[in-house]
């Protein structure tokens, strides 16, 4: 579970140098908390990326804002491009070079902002 609720309502921990990354298994049991995210491999470290569909670039930008709000509350940043209409965002953990279950949590968090 992400969290004891199973929302969004998780908070990361520090992610230090190190740290394993998560195991097939911890993966397949996060993600189907998080169904609509994909699993992609970005030079052979595993990324979960979603595209979000908006109507207009303002929308975009407001979205893209959130993100970067909660990104900078829990103090872990994801790749994001907003387009005209479509935000694309991917998390992963960088210093261990994988997905840690911040990744997941903030996943689940970018699916509440979007609503």
């Amino acid at each position: 579970m992400l969290c004891d609720d199973k929302s969004a309502s998780g908070k990361c921990v520090v992610c230090r140098r190190g740290e394993p990354t998560l195991t097939d298994s911890e993966i397949s049991e996060l993600h189907p908390q998080v169904v609509e995210w994909q699993i992609v491999m970005r030079d052979t470290i595993p990324h979960l990326e979603r595209v979000f569909k908006l109507k207009n670039f303002v929308e975009a930008i407001a979205f893209t804002n959130k993100i970067g709000a909660i990104a900078e509350e829990e103090d872990h940043h994801p790749l994001i491009i907003t387009e005209w209409g479509r935000v694309t965002v991917q998390w992963w953990s960088h210093k261990i070079k994988g997905l840690h279950r911040n990744d997941f949590i903030m996943a689940a968090k970018t699916d509440e902002v979007f609503g």
